[in-house]
């Protein structure tokens, strides 16, 4: 089966991202020989629909399944009249996602927008007025996904190792971030 995971890098080794939509690359791996090849993400950069064309890029390439943190509504509408399977919650490596979906370890959400990760209640005091895009990345209370998402496993629950990829991946996604911010307020002054 040809699965496609969110990746922050184009190795089957990388650190799997948590951001479908704007994560830097999928890694497209086959369960059956774990042979795999990276696809950059176009999208990832979009100012607006970047789930929409993430999930298309993926169901043009044959996919069956989707492993990732998790996914906003718009992507999971897409993959679900693609007829592609839905994992969020999955971390570590693309390979330990990978073989955690081979085992059974993670489970495919449903395609209401129940299900969907990323809605859960914010610590903010919501006195901003921005877009919405804090430090939570779409994550719930205390860095999960809502209750209403897919479950997942919290760092209690996890081994040290993969607790530290997590770690990791986040770790990058932020700098990426605030590379991004630099950038951004640079070009604006």
């Amino acid at each position: 089966m040809r699965i496609a995971v969110s990746s922050t890098g184009g190795s089957i080794d990388s650190t799997l991202s948590p951001r479908f939509g704007r994560c830097p690359y999928y890694v497209i791996v086959d369960t059956e020989t774990m042979a795999h090849e990276a696809v950059p993400n176009a999208s990832m950069d979009a100012p607006s629909g970047a789930g929409i064309a993430a999930a298309q890029t993926i169901a043009q390439r044959g996919v069956k399944a989707v492993l990732t943190g998790r996914l906003g509504p718009n992507a999971t509408q897409v993959l679900s009249q693609a007829g592609i399977e839905m994992v969020t919650g999955a971390s570590g490596t693309v390979r330990q996602a990978v073989e955690a979906f081979k085992r059974g370890d993670l489970r495919a959400v449903e395609s209401g927008a129940g299900n969907i990760a990323g809605f859960g209640r914010g610590m903010g005091r919501g006195m901003g007025r921005g877009m919405g895009r804090g430090m939570g990345m779409g994550r719930g209370m205390y860095g999960y996904p809502s209750q209403a998402s897919a479950p997942v496993t919290p760092p209690s629950q996890m081994d040290r190792e993969q607790e530290k990829d997590m770690l990791r991946g986040q770790l990058k996604d932020l700098e990426r971030q605030r590379e991004e911010m630099k950038k951004r307020l640079e070009e604006m002054e």
